[in-house]
C-alpha cells in the first residue's frame, strides 16, 4: 500500500516565509544565473535560424530576459499558481518556429520579416491557452492526472536535456568537472557547517568555474578555440554600452502582416502550447512537493497556465522570438538551497526586468561558459528526476499494473522522441492543412514529458486492477484542497521574515 505523506527535505524559507530584501535579492539573483544558460540558448538557436544582426541578437537576448521577467510575475500574482516558480523561453516551440522561419524564408522574407510572423503565431496561439486555463477546463482535468502519470511526466522533464549535460561539460572537463564538484561541495558537505553555504550553493559554484575559466584564458592554459574561454566574451563586455531601453518597446522589429504563413504557424505552435501545459502541470506538482507544500488544486492549475498564456502573449507582442512557460532548472535549485520563498522568485523577477537595460551586466552574464552551464545541467535535472520518482511513494509498487504503466510511460517518454524527433511527419505541400497537422502530431511526440503524460495518464484511466487508493489518488484528493493551502498559508505567515524555520532548519541540519 502506498506509503503515508513524506517530506522531500527540511525547508529553510516555505512559500510563504519573507526572509529580508537583501538576503531576498541575492537568492533572486542566484536564481536569475540558474536560468541564465538555458534562456539564452533558445534566442541564440532563434536569432541564428533567423541570421540576426550581431547587436540585434544582444537585444533579442535581452528581451527574452525581460518578457520572464514580466511572466514570472504573472505566475506570482493573484492571476497565476502563487507557487515560486520561474517563467522563461521553452524549447518546446523551437519546432513550430524553425518551421515557420522556413516558410518565411522560402518566400524571401528576411530576419525582420520571420520574427514578425513568428511573433504573430506565438500570440495568436497564446490565446488557446489563455481560454483553457482561464475557463477552467484544464483544471477539471486533474482527477485524471495521478502520481503514476505524473511520476513519469517530471523524470522527463529532469531527463531530457541528458544529450545537452555532458556534451556541454565536454567541451572543457576540468572547468566542468570543477563546477560539478564545486556544487556537490557545497550544497551537499559545506552547507551543513556554513550558512552561507547552505543558501549560495549555487551562485557560488557558478562564480568558482567562471573564475577558473577565467584565470586559464588569462593565463593562455584554455585555447583560444575552446568553450571555456573568456576571450571574445570580455571583449563584448568592453564594448557593449552600459543602459538601453530597448528590450521594453513594443513590435520593436516592425508589425507583422497576417496572411497564410500566420494561420498555418499558429496551428503548428498549438502543438508547442499543449507540451508546455504538461510540462507545466508537473512542474506544478513538482514545485509543490519540493517546497513541503500541499500538491496544487485543480483551481490553482487552471490560473497558472492562463497566467502562462498571458506571459506568451506578451512574449509576442515584445518579439522575444519565443513562448513562455515553467522553468525546471529553478525548481530543482529550490531542492539544493532549501528556499522556496515567494519572495525570493519575486526579486529574481525584477532582477529579470532591470538587468536587460544594463547592456554592459548582461554581456557579462553572456560570458559563462558552456562547460560550467552543463555542470548546472547535470546536477539540478538531475535532482528534478529524482523528485518525480518521489511521487511513487504514493502508488502501491507491488502491483504489476502500476509497474507496466510507469515502465511504458518511461520508455515510450525516451524512445518516442528518439525516432520523431530524427523524422518528422511531412504530410502535404508546406502550408497546407496535412502539414500543419503533421507538424501538430510531431510536436508532441518529439517531447518526452508530454509523451510520458500522454501515455501515463490514458493508462492510469483504462486499465482496471488497482483502486484509487492504490492509484496514489486517494493522496491527492486528500491534500490538493484550499483548505490546506490556507492552512499553510496562516502558518507561513506567522513565521517572522522566515528566522523562526531559518534558525531551526540550520540547527537540524547540523545536527
Amino acid at each position: 500500500m502506498a506509503n503515508e505523506q513524506k517530506t522531500v527535505g527540511w525547508v529553510i524559507y516555505p512559500i510563504g516565509s519573507k526572509p529580508k530584501w537583501p538576503l531576498a535579492f541575492m537568492l533572486g539573483f542566484q536564481q536569475y544565473l540558474i536560468m541564465f544558460g538555458a534562456t539564452v540558448s533558445i534566442p541564440l538557436l532563434v536569432g541564428g535560424a533567423m541570421g540576426f544582426p550581431p547587436q540585434e541578437l544582444a537585444l533579442l537576448i535581452a528581451t527574452v530576459f525581460f518578457n520572464s521577467g514580466i511572466t514570472t510575475l504573472f505566475q506570482l500574482s493573484r492571476a497565476g499558481t502563487r507557487l515560486p516558480i520561474v517563467q522563461g523561453g521553452s524549447f518546446s516551440f523551437l519546432g513550430p518556429t524553425f518551421a515557420i522561419i522556413g516558410m518565411v524564408a522560402a518566400k524571401g522574407g528576411n530576419w525582420q520579416v520571420q520574427i514578425q510572423q513568428v511573433a504573430a503565431c506565438i500570440m495568436f496561439a497564446s490565446v488557446f491557452e489563455i481560454v483553457l486555463g482561464y475557463s477552467g477546463i484544464m483544471g477539471k482535468l486533474k482527477k485524471l492526472i495521478g502520481p503514476i502519470s505524473i511520476a513519469p511526466t517530471i523524470t522527463m522533464i529532469g531527463l531530457a536535456l541528458y544529450g545537452i549535460g555532458a556534451p556541454y561539460m565536454a567541451t572543457n572537463w576540468v572547468i566542468s568537472l570543477i563546477t560539478l564538484v564545486a556544487v556537490v561541495v557545497f550544497s551537499q558537505i559545506l552547507s551543513r557547517k556554513v550558512k552561507y553555504f547552505l543558501l549560495f550553493p549555487i551562485i557560488t559554484a557558478i562564480a568558482v568555474g567562471w573564475l577558473a575559466a577565467l584565470i586559464g584564458t588569462l593565463a593562455g592554459w584554455i585555447p583560444a578555440t575552446n568553450a571555456a574561454n573568456l576571450t571574445n566574451g570580455l571583449q563584448l563586455i568592453k564594448n557593449s554600452p552600459w543602459f538601453w531601453i530597448k528590450p521594453l518597446i513594443p513590435f520593436k522589429w516592425g508589425f507583422p502582416q497576417i496572411n497564410a504563413i500566420t494561420i498555418a504557424g499558429s496551428f503548428g505552435m498549438l502543438a508547442a502550447y499543449l507540451s508546455s501545459m504538461v510540462e507545466s502541470i508537473g512542474d506544478y506538482h513538482s514545485v509543490s512537493r519540493i517546497s513541503e507544500a500541499p500538491p496544487p488544486t485543480a483551481k490553482m492549475i487552471s490560473k497558472g497556465l492562463g497566467a502562462e498564456g498571458l506571459g506568451c502573449l506578451v512574449a509576442g507582442i515584445l518579439q522575444s522570438g519565443n513562448g513562455s512557460t515553467s522553468y525546471t532548472e529553478n525548481i530543482g535549485s529550490i531542492g539544493l538551497t532549501r528556499v522556496a520563498a515567494r519572495r525570493v522568485i519575486f526579486c529574481g523577477a525584477i532582477l529579470m526586468l532591470f538587468i536587460p537595460m544594463i547592456a554592459k551586466f548582461s554581456a557579462i552574464l553572456a560570458t559563462l561558459p558552456q562547460p560550467v552551464v552543463g555542470a548546472m545541467y547535470v546536477a539540478l535535472f538531475g535532482f528534478i528526476a529524482s523528485v518525480g520518482l518521489s511521487n511513487l511513494q504514493y502508488v502501491d509498487m507491488n502491483n504489476s499494473r502500476n509497474l507496466f504503466i510507469l515502465g511504458l510511460a518511461l520508455f515510450g517518454g525516451l524512445s518516442f522522441p528518439a525516432w520523431f524527433g530524427a523524422h518528422p511527419i511531412l504530410w502535404g505541400a508546406d502550408g497546407s492543412a496535412f502539414r500543419v497537422i503533421g507538424t501538430i502530431i510531431s510536436t508532441i511526440l518529439s517531447t518526452p514529458m508530454a509523451v510520458s503524460a500522454i501515455i501515463g495518464i490514458s493508462l492510469d484511466n483504462t486499465i482496471p486492477g488497482a483502486t484509487r487508493e492504490e492509484r496514489g489518488l486517494a493522496y491527492w484528493e486528500r491534500e490538493a484542497t484550499d483548505e490546506n493551502w490556507e492552512k499553510a498559508e496562516a502558518e507561513w505567515a506567522k513565521m517572522k521574515e522566515g528566522e523562526e524555520r531559518k534558525i531551526a532548519g540550520f540547527e537540524a541540519v547540523q545536527k
